[in-house]
């Protein structure tokens, strides 16, 4: 097996500079959407603690259930010029749609609203990432994934710097319900990049030889949740976004918990939890240029997969050791709040996360077909994170009962990174070898 070593400077080959600077700009502001409304979801699930959160999580899972075989049946029908923009107008018809309900204190209830927005939020950050990767997984190839995801990555974290920041100067300028519309003009922007980048994949793609290579994928509605059960490598994916899950849902329980026994009211609560992405999203970027685009091509996904379980396991031991896990360990200038030891292993563990991992797990999923893609990558993206969000949550309020500690959840969640290392590995290492057996008949 060859391992590419591309230098810097023919890591965007020519023909491909175009495409490249369209996904940039629509990673951008499919993050940077979902962004600008996200402290809003975060102070709502704030104000009524973690407790509830495996309530939030249960309707988001219903409701990700549901759509799942949807969007499944559309791809099974539906070209890709059609699905993918279709899919982003109709969430931008729901951002304009939740307008009146800000603006009409009458119109909901503030727990009515806030768990209904949450869930929606919670099901739109989901689906329109995921349907961008499916959309970047079906266009390039796996080189090229290599050695183009990292840097179209950025994109994403750039929006994501932009989104939270973009909230925080103007929430108190404008208030929550512009925000909304904020958002669906990003995404309204999106749109114009999947067409664009859809004529392009048409005459300049790599796939543009394969037959069928953006028809409908045929099939049955079913076939993503059936993938999860019997195709391996789905299954294997499925394995490690959930034990991704069991870092990511723990850290944010806790830092909810961390967020609503420290701050009083909901401007301050927005304000950190706005702080908060900042600061992992700039961890995101720094991991992403200085780490991913060179680690990526030349040492492949499984790779960066163990260096960020690896990561995770060191700053959750930070929190397990503690003391008093609340208590602050340092200050930094612009973040609101002390950083205590639960809110630094939420942000080194996301961070990482998107910054590293989340590049490597989409690259391997362009070696397989694109029913897989389109139906089994969208399920486990969707489906199996919300049903992990569920377990795990439920799972934490059930040992809480039982006298769990803050550093005994950590504990449980260094476990999760420590097996997502070799899951991770295990899986790259499946890909590569299929690849070497294809090139090998060749």
């Amino acid at each position: 097996m060859q391992t590419e070593h591309a230098p810097t400077a023919s890591r965007v080959h020519a023909g491909e500079w175009r495409a490249v600077g369209i996904s940039f700009v629509y990673f951008f502001c499919v993050l940077a959407a979902y962004y600008v409304i996200r402290p809003v979801r975060e102070q709502l699930s704030a104000a009524v603690g973690s407790t509830q959160l495996p309530w939030f999580y249960a309707a988001t899972f219903v409701a990700t259930l549901i759509l799942t075989p949807v969007f499944a049946a559309l791809a099974s029908r539906w070209p890709r010029r059609k699905l993918v923009p279709v899919v982003y107008l109709f969430f931008i018809a729901c951002l304009l749609a939740f307008v009146p309900a800000f603006t009409n204190v009458g119109l909901l209830s503030p727990r009515m609203l806030g768990m209904v927005f949450f869930v929606w939020v919670s099901v739109f950050n989901l689906i329109v990432v995921s349907v961008f990767w499916i959309f970047m997984s079906d266009i390039w190839s796996l080189d090229q994934s290599k050695r183009l995801f990292p840097v179209i990555a950025v994109a994403g974290t750039l929006g994501a710097l932009a989104g939270p920041a973009l909230t925080r100067s103007l929430v108190d300028v404008i208030g929550v319900a512009p925000l909304l519309m904020v958002s669906a003009g990003l995404l309204g922007i999106a749109t114009v990049c999947v067409v664009l980048l859809g004529r392009w994949a048409r005459v300049h793609g790599a796939r543009r030889h394969e037959a069928g290579h953006e028809d409908a994928v045929g099939g049955s509605m079913w076939d993503g949740l059936k993938q999860i059960f019997t195709d391996p490598f789905i299954r294997g994916m499925a394995v490690l976004l959930l034990l991704a899950d069991g870092i990511g849902t723990v850290n944010y329980a806790l830092m909810i918990d961390y967020s609503g026994a420290t701050f009083a009211d909901a401007a301050a609560r927005t304000r950190f939890h706005a702080d908060v992405d900042l600061v992992c999203n700039i961890l995101t970027v720094l991991m992403q240029v200085f780490v991913t685009r060179w680690l990526l091509p030349r040492k492949g996904p499984g790779v960066l997969i163990m260096l960020w379980a690896s990561i995770s396991v060191a700053v959750l031991l930070v929190v397990v050791f503690a003391q008093d896990p609340h208590a602050p360990l340092f200050t930094l200038p612009w973040l609101v709040g002390p950083l205590a030891p639960t809110v630094l292993a939420l942000i080194v563990s996301r961070g990482l996360a998107y910054g590293m991992a989340e590049p490597a797990r989409h690259s391997l999923y362009t070696r397989v077909p694109r029913n897989v893609r389109y139906k089994g990558q969208d399920a486990v993206d969707t489906a199996v994170w919300r049903f992990g969000d569920v377990a795990i949550a439920t799972g934490m309020n059930g040992l809480k009962t039982l006298g769990m500690s803050i550093g005994g959840f950590a504990a449980l969640s260094a476990g999760a990174a420590f097996l997502a290392a070799g899951i991770g590995w295990r899986l790259w290492r499946r890909v590569e070898n299929t690849t070497d057996a294809v090139a090998a008949r060749r």
